[in-house]
């Protein structure tokens, strides 16, 4: 299958990884491909430069965003960090019509000043917005009419989405909500072959307000183990 990700930071990058060795064509979007290659510096989270990533994975294809959307087939991950979403979807309606798109972003706001600032271990933690009376998802479901928009992955490190056998033999679940039966269908199935074998639907893209406004209580948890960034860990849902 053509698959599309779009967004080259780390947990884009596992996906890319991921679905090469599942044997799909993955064609990765960026805002502008010279620019994202002529990049010599980590990025914020300290995820080397793309140019090198793609020289240690050949045969993986770097596009625009609108370039790699149409190349898939009809199976687009969303990696393009929350705040700038929506604008740089937008544009590519056109690509993504009829297809289904995964969001997993995060709609933080970084370097914000609150009134009472959450201290962390790499600074104040950002917050959600929106938050709340709406969501991200539904934003992006908003804005693409002609695209089926599926919320998922977001509850976990994009490391564990992809490889959830690495915590606790896979025993902990994951999450798709949206308002398309088909493209929900579809989302479970990548995360089958990903290997979850919990997958658990909330129902309709509604619901992505609750896995977005989840990003805190999974910083929170991941302090509480003493994991600074990220999070090693799985959520079980217990029936």
């Amino acid at each position: 299958m053509k698959i599309a990700v779009l967004g080259t930071g780390g947990g884009a990058r596992a996906h890319i990884v991921r679905l090469a060795g599942l044997g799909h064509e993955v064609h990765v979007g960026t805002r502008d491909p010279q620019a994202t290659l002529a990049r010599t510096e980590p990025d914020m989270m300290g995820t080397p430069p793309f140019k090198q990533f793609l020289a240690d994975h050949p045969g993986i294809e770097l596009h625009t965003f609108g370039d790699a959307a149409a190349a898939s087939d009809h199976l687009v991950i969303n990696g393009i960090d929350g705040h700038n979403a929506v604008a740089a979807l937008t544009p590519i309606a056109d690509q993504l019509t009829g297809k289904t798109l995964i969001d997993y972003a995060v709609p933080f706001v970084y370097q914000h000043q609150p009134e009472h600032p959450w201290p962390t271990p790499w600074g104040i933690m950002p917050k959600l917005d929106p938050c709340d009376t709406d969501s991200l998802a539904e934003q992006i479901q908003r804005a693409l009419p002609e695209t089926k928009v599926v919320k998922s992955f977001v509850t976990q490190e994009q490391t564990t989405v992809v490889d959830p056998k690495s915590i606790a033999g896979g025993d902990h679940t994951m999450f798709v909500a949206g308002d398309h039966v088909d493209a929900k269908q579809r989302t479970t199935d990548l995360l089958t072959s990903y290997g979850w074998s919990d997958v658990l639907d909330l129902g309709p893209l509604v619901c992505a307000r609750g896995m977005e406004m989840y990003a805190h209580m999974h910083s929170a948890i991941g302090f509480g183990l003493g994991q600074q960034f990220g999070g090693h860990f799985g959520i079980k849902v217990v029936r």
